[in-house]
Parts: structure tokens; C-alpha cells; sequence
């Protein structure tokens, strides 16, 4: 079975890169090494090495587990949160009308 690749745009990967970037904040205001935080979070330190780049082909699994050993976890629940986007196309397509009589 062959495994195939995910495509990411460059904008995502910006974001990405942005979200290790913070991870890696927050391990340093902590004071917390990379060797602590990747035991905590069960991963390598290779894999934490990855997490703080923003790497693409990362499991988000991985990205929680830090999260989670830095303390900010309930930052997931922001994710998808407010979905205006997806609201208002939903209120597009509302039609109002008269429903026909049920049959019996």
C-alpha cells in the first residue's frame, strides 16, 4: 500500500511554522528543556524538534501532547471555534417557505 503525501499550502505552513514558533515560547518561559518536555509528552526530541519548525507531516497528536505539557491545552478548544464563514454560508442558503401537508 502506497502512502500518499498531503499537499499544504505555503500559507499554511506559515501557520504552522508560526504555532511551533509560539510552542517554543512557551517551553522557553518556562524554562523547560527540550529533553524535559519531549519525556513529558512521550515523544522524541527529535519529534518536539519538529513540533517547534511546524512540521506538516507531524501528527496533531504530537502537537497536543505539548500543548498539554506546556499547560495550554484549553488553547485547542480555540481552534474552529468560531466559524463565522461557515455560519453565514449556512444562513445563505436558509429558504423560508410553506412546508406542504404531511401525507397520511
Amino acid at each position: 500500500m502506497r502512502s500518499r503525501s498531503i499537499v499544504v499550502l505555503p500559507r499554511l505552513e506559515k501557520l504552522l511554522a508560526q504555532l511551533g514558533e509560539n510552542l517554543k515560547l512557551g517551553r522557553l518561559h518556562r524554562k523547560l528543556t527540550m529533553a524535559q518536555v519531549a519525556e513529558r509528552a512521550g515523544i522524541t526530541r527529535t519529534t518536539l524538534w519538529q513540533v517547534e519548525k511546524g512540521a506538516t507531516h507531524v501528527s496533531m497528536g504530537a502537537y497536543a501532547q505539548v500543548l498539554f505539557v506546556l499547560g495550554m491545552e484549553k488553547d485547542l478548544l480555540k481552534l474552529a471555534s468560531d466559524d463565522e464563514l461557515g455560519r453565514r454560508l449556512q444562513d445563505a442558503q436558509l429558504v423560508t417557505g410553506k412546508r406542504a401537508p404531511k401525507k397520511k
